[in-house]
């Protein structure tokens, strides 16, 4: 018997449901595309995720960026598939604190990311796009921990 496109499909559409959840987050940990630039893996710093629905959660922090320079970040995560417990969709929001972009001022970005959460501890691992020689391709991995439920 043939399978149909459905039956060969493994993501599953997430039910919007109302959420209340509180993460924290120590930074990320990035693996640069362009590992010949000495570019700061390691991004220390401090981020709160508030995930409101089983689909979408605000996000903001601060970390040590790849140019060795401080970020900010706020944004939207919107995740509305998934692969079992693996939640994939993206983060859109502003960042600042790259010099070579727009000199160190904010920018929006759209970022694919998975995340895995299980009871208290999760992570999020984007893959961050290159632009240009203004920002560094890289796949960054963000531990979190859990709050409040």
């Amino acid at each position: 018997m043939l399978a149909t496109a459905a039956d060969a499909n493994p993501f599953e559409l997430v039910e919007d449901k109302p959420l209340s959840e509180l993460w924290i987050n120590p930074g990320f940990y990035s693996y640069h595309f362009d590992r010949e630039k000495n570019l700061n893996d390691r991004n220390p710093g401090i981020g709160a995720e508030y995930r409101f629905s089983t689909v979408a959660a605000a996000t903001a922090g601060r970390f040590y960026n790849s140019d060795r320079k401080y970020s900010n970040y706020a944004g939207v995560y919107y995740q509305p598939f998934a692969i079992g417990p693996v939640r994939f969709g993206a983060v859109v929001g502003g960042f600042n604190g790259y010099p070579k972009m727009r000199d160190g001022g904010w920018f929006l970005a759209a970022i694919p990311v998975m995340s895995f959460e299980y009871q208290r501890v999760g992570a999020n691992i984007a893959v961050i796009p290159r632009y240009k020689d203004r920002l560094y391709g890289a796949l960054s991995v963000q531990l979190k921990f859990k709050l409040t439920d």
